[in-house]
């Protein structure tokens, strides 16, 4: 489950009041602050992490700078916030996280984590060569977080430390500057980083952040559909969607002529004649049709374009988020299949006429839509909500 921890400090004062709340309201799964007093006024369902430092007066400490004697690793105790006498940094505190940026620190960070019965002791290292990486490695595979600050914009060497953490028991953490990154460290080796630390600006980016960290795709519940006649309807205009990834054999993308059902379209990973498989293709249907993509929402084929997400969709329901790298628009000879599922309801599809255009039916059976007859089953996506503009209303709408 990934996740991400708010970083306190270097957000403005003024906002300061506004970030924690939304932090907390929006269900963070960790706050990082150099001043114990104010995490020790958080909720325990928060992981309150304390960077030794004190409390930001002048300038905020950044991860990685430069610590006081009394915060290097291997010390057992942290200066207090209140800047005179030390605590043992335990009370209201979860994680203590320190800089290492030698063997030897992290080897005292890995011992006073054993050591520790209140709190986890992790470590922050900033990676700007490769000495620096394989040290980050080697705490990721010791240390119960890691957090790492990459220098360098490439996401190559993120890569190489998820490689090395793969069996590792402990949580990557990744310093990110902006929502946009944080996105992308998530998708890094399809697996990404277990956690980000963002500085939000205001509380409006912790909103927005918690938004990204819920983007999952549903599981979708299909439905059987009975074929009730096909028909050559003549000369039209389909598309053929080309996506930046490669399907599996039950996979393809939910297509209808209304926006009240849908058939699941094969994709083109299973040969055909004549031609290579296209593994990353949907021949999906004519530019009138209706997608369905992320956030319940449905989009006529003919807005469907490089750069738009679409569902790709499996015979089990399973989803998952797509790209699309083109949109082909072609005219061909069309064919109208029209269908009804248990209830009665009409799901319609019109393709292109052509035997290597295929559908999914139950179990993943590859049909070819030329071959259809009356009463073959089909699988399909029946939608409970009206669309306007391609988002769910309720409204009185019929389609015919």
């Amino acid at each position: 489950m990934r996740f991400a921890w708010i970083d306190l400090r270097e957000v403005p004062r003024p906002q300061l009041q506004a970030v924690v709340d939304a932090a907390i309201h929006a269900r963070m799964a960790g706050v990082v602050a150099s001043d114990a007093e104010l995490l020790g006024t958080l909720p325990p369902t928060v992981t309150r992490v304390l960077v030794p430092g004190g409390p930001a007066t002048a300038a905020v400490k950044k991860l990685g700078d430069k610590e006081p004697k009394e915060a290097k690793a291997g010390d057992k105790e942290a200066k207090s916030p209140s800047g005179g006498g030390t605590s043992p940094s335990g009370s209201g505190i979860d994680v203590l996280l320190r800089k290492f940026s030698t063997q030897d620190e992290l080897d005292a960070l890995a011992s006073d984590h054993r050591a520790s019965t209140d709190k986890q002791v992790s470590g922050f290292i900033d990676v700007r060569d490769d000495r620096t990486l394989q040290l980050s490695c080697a705490g990721a595979m010791v240390l119960p977080y890691t957090v790492i600050h990459f220098a360098d914009p490439t996401k190559i060497p993120l890569e190489i430390v998820l490689a090395a953490a793969e069996s590792a028991e402990g949580k990557l953490v990744t310093v990110v500057d902006g929502l946009e990154e944080a996105a992308i460290v998530f998708d890094v080796l399809e697996r990404g980083s277990d956690g980000i630390l963002f500085t939000p600006r205001s509380a409006d980016e912790v909103f927005a952040l918690a938004r990204l960290l819920e983007a999952t795709t549903p599981q979708l519940e299909l439905s059987t559909l009975t074929v009730e006649s096909i028909r050559h309807v003549g000369l039209g205009d389909r598309v053929c969607v080309d996506t930046c990834s490669h399907f599996e054999e039950d996979e393809g993308i939910l297509v209808g002529s209304y926006s009240s059902g849908f058939v699941l379209c094969c994709s083109e990973t299973h040969p055909l004649p004549y031609m290579p498989t296209r593994p990353f293709r949907v021949n999906a249907g004519a530019l009138h049709s209706y997608t369905l993509g992320p956030d319940n929402r449905t989009n006529y084929l003919s807005e469907v374009g490089s750069g738009s997400a679409l569902l790709a969709v499996g015979a089990d329901g399973r989803t998952r988020r797509v790209v699309v790298g083109r949109a082909k628009l072609e005219s061909r000879p069309l064919l109208e299949i029209r269908t009804h599922a248990e209830d009665g309801r009409l799901v319609s599809l019109t393709v292109q006429d052509d035997w290597h255009v295929r559908v999914l039916g139950p179990g993943g059976k590859v049909l070819n839509v030329t071959e259809l007859q009356t009463g073959d089953e089909l699988l399909g996506y029946l939608a409970a909500d009206k669309r306007h503009v391609g988002l769910p209303i309720g409204e009185f709408c019929k389609e015919v």
